[in-house]
Formats: structure tokens, sequence, C-alpha cells
């Protein structure tokens, strides 16, 4: 947290730090998987060669066979048993791993992460795979592609994250998921009320989940974001294309950044805990930056948001995710981007999706492809993070209006706005290391000022 920042104990609540040696652990295991696994040694290559990923990036969950020296690593890594009626499987509460599944014989196995089996089968050349289990539109889909004497490569698709032992029965009418697939691609975002959006997106999350499962609600819902975004956004496009070479999706995806007006800021965290969505750490970057963030989570998705409003120093002191912000005489970058695009919930789309990299990798081949990236605003040895430059995007012209009648722009501006647009959103390229968590609220102030529509240059 920066030194001028207030100190509150709501920030305090979710105090990440890296975790050296449960990183190490899973390293270590995911190495002896990988030593057995000859073709997943090549998968991982092609991983970091045609995605700029890690398979790391990747691991949903690893099983390992029980003994002594295992269960004293995972004890002082910090691992505990998930819940009495799950005794063999091991979570980390203060870090970003991957479940440990304890064994009490039989192969080890690591299980990646994708957003379709099918997908991955098709892709990889691997159609006909006899080795499929679970039935299409079940909880839990899976396959094993490949197999030593003494372990197992698996990937699966899931409706809940750590859902152990897998789910394969067929959970949901596959009529209901299309039909409520399609609703949230096809919900309108433009509004002459911004109220109204909100208003015919809380009926139509409240009318799924009475016909489907909130989980699987939540995960049809940000499948929609990220393809809207998505069709915004030229890096989306590229990286995601190079994700699916190997079906693979966006399953990577870290956290997905959205951007309110201090009006609307309430009832989009509202929605977003009618999703299954519940509060996480409070997001403070200081006060000259102008701006604070809520962070959300669910819990059996793994859906993680990232909630952006402008707010005042004294406000972090505040619950405000819940209760009502006045209006200001000033717009921060937060309230000018929804000004000039639209609420992200609605029809700007969010500002970014941050996904799971190796950093380096991830810059220089998107580089390549004429996807050049920000200059970084995290570069820490357990946190990297750069965004791609920002799509610009043209902007209404009813809106540069009403800012100009509001006094909220100048001429000048005005102008820039009409002739060059202004940015609008971007992919974030993230690199996690230790299990580190959380964000950085160093420097931030920077990246915020780089990404202000006022600030930017004059691009075409």
């Amino acid at each position: 947290m920066s030194s001028n920042a207030p100190t509150s104990p709501a920030l305090a609540d979710f105090d990440w730090k890296p975790e050296p040696q449960a990183a190490a652990l899973i390293d270590r295991l995911v190495a002896a998987c990988v030593s057995q696994l000859p073709v997943l040694a090549v998968f991982a290559e092609q991983l970091r060669l045609r995605t700029g990923t890690r398979l790391t990036d990747w691991v949903d969950h690893l099983a390992c066979v029980n003994s002594a020296e295992l269960m004293t690593d995972l004890e002082a890594a910090g691992f505990q048993v998930s819940e009495k009626q799950a005794p063999d499987r091991w979570v980390h509460a203060r870090g970003l791993f991957p479940p440990v599944v304890v064994l009490a014989d039989g192969h080890a196995r690591i299980v990646l992460k994708v957003d379709s089996v099918v997908d991955f089968l098709v892709a990889n050349q691997l159609a006909g795979h006899r080795n499929l289990e679970g039935e299409p539109f079940s909880s839990c889909r899976r396959a094993l592609i490949a197999e030593s004497r003494s372990c197992e490569w698996w990937i699966v698709e899931r409706q809940v994250i750590g859902d152990f032992p897998e789910r394969f029965t067929a959970s949901a009418d596959p009529q209901l998921v299309t039909k409520w697939q399609e609703a949230f691609r096809l919900r309108r975002r433009r509004h002459e009320n911004t109220s109204d959006g909100f208003d015919i997106a809380e009926k139509l999350i409240t009318a799924a989940q009475q016909e489907l499962d909130s989980n699987r609600v939540c995960n049809l819902f940000f499948a929609a974001e990220r393809d809207y975004w998505e069709r915004r956004n030229r890096a989306a496009r590229v990286q995601k294309a190079r994700q699916d070479t190997l079906g693979l999706g966006w399953s990577n995806h870290d956290h997905h950044t959205y951007r309110s007006s201090r009006q609307h800021f309430a009832r989009l965290i509202g929605l977003f805990e009618l999703l299954g969505l519940e509060l996480r750490e409070r997001f403070y970057a200081g006060r000259e930056a102008g701006w604070g963030a809520q962070v959300m989570e669910h819990p059996q998705t793994g859906i993680v948001v990232f909630a952006d409003v402008d707010l005042s120093p004294a406000e972090v002191f505040c619950d405000f995710a819940h209760e009502a912000l006045p209006a200001q005489d000033r717009l921060g970058t937060i309230g000018l981007w929804c000004r000039l695009h639209g609420e992200a919930f609605l029809e700007a789309g969010m500002h970014h999706l941050e996904c799971q990299f190796d950093y380096e990798a991830a810059r220089d081949q998107l580089a390549s492809e004429g996807v050049r990236s920000m200059k970084p605003f995290t570069d820490l040895p357990h946190l990297r993070q750069a965004f791609t430059e920002g799509e610009i995007w043209p902007v209404r012209a009813e809106r540069i209006a009403d800012l100009l009648r509001d006094g909220l722009i100048s001429a000048a501006q005005a102008e820039q706005f009409r002739q060059n647009g202004a940015v609008g959103s971007h992919l974030e390229i993230l690199q996690r290391n230790d299990g580190y968590k959380g964000f950085n609220k160093h420097g931030i102030n920077e990246i915020i000022r780089d990404t202000d529509p006022r600030h930017q240059a004059a691009i075409r």
C-alpha cells in the first residue's frame, strides 16, 4: 500500500504474502509428473512457445500417493485438509495453489483445466479419444491424455473448482444451458436510462438461477462477458486464437476488471453478489490516484472480479461497496472512462481481463504479432504486470456533448475525442510467482494516469 493511503482494518483483511515453500512443493510435484510423462514435457514446451504460458498456469489439481514425506511437506508448506468430508484434499488458504489430493494407492496424476475437453481433444488431434468421461453438459468432464507406470495426465472442464470426487452425471438440461448461454450473450447493453440495464440484468440472472444451478449460471455469465470484451479488443482476439491452437480457451484467467461510475457502483456489487461472488479485500491506490476497487471472488467457480470506482481518501473507511457514493464535481480516470464509453457492466464491456502467463514470453510473442505492451506497472519477484496497448474506441457525439455541457472536459479534449476516439480496453499480462494472490498497491498512480483518456497519445 502506498505510504499516503489511509489505514483501515478493512484493507488488512486479506494480507497476501508470497508463499515460496508451498510454491517449491507444487513445482516439485509438477516436475515429478513431467519427468514420468515425456509427452507432457513436450506439451509444456508447446505452451510456452505457442501461448506464452507455463504448465503451472493450467494446473487444476495434483494427486499424489500418500507417504510420510508428502504429509510432512504439505503441512510444512501451509497446506491443510480442506474439510472434514474430504480428508484426502489439501488446500492452501494463504496462496494461489492447486489442491493436492492424497491417494491411498494407485497412480499419481496431474490434471490441467480447459474450457472444453472436446476442444482440447480436437485441437491436439485426439479425436476419437476413448478416455472421455462425463456426458455433454455434465458438472464435470475429463479425459485421460497419457499415462506411464506411475503417473497420469488428465484434462478437465468443470463447473465447480475443487469438486472432488468429480461428478460426471448430466446435471443440467442441455436446452436450458443453451437457452441461458444465448440469453447472456444477447443481453441488451445499451440503454437510454442506465438503471434499466441493471434492472434487466438482475431479472435475467434471477430467472436463470430458477432453472439452472447457480454455479453454472455464474460460469455462463462470465463466459459471455469475456466473449463481449474479446470482440472489442484485438489483443484479446490474438491471444485467444493462440491459446485455442492447443484447445485451452481462457481457463488461465486471473480476474475480470470492471469500471463503474460512482452512481451505479453499489448496484454493480449487488449484481455480482447475486451471482454468488463474495467480498474479498478492498483496494486503495493512494491519495493521488483518486480511485479504489473492491475485489470479489466466487468460492465455487473461482471467478475473481476487480471492480474500479473513483474514490476519495475518506471513503475507503466506509463500506463503499454497498453505500451510495455522492456525485463529485470532477471526474477521475474511472468516471471519465464510464462517461465516454458507458458502464463496463453494460455497453462498454470489461476494461480488461487479466490472465496468467510466462510474462516475458507472452510479451515477446504478442509483440511479434503486432500487439505491443505498455510499460510494466509491476515488476516484483512475485508479481509482474503490464497492459497491452489500449484499444482505441470511437466516442459517441452525444457523450462528448454531455461532458462539455457539464464542464467535465475542455473544448480541446472534446475535439481530441471526436477526432481520435478514446482508450477503451486492454489485455493484461500477469505472472504470479510463489502463489502470491494479491495485487500491487505501489506505483499504481502511473498506470492510472497512463490509461486516462485525457492523457492518451493521438492514436488512430
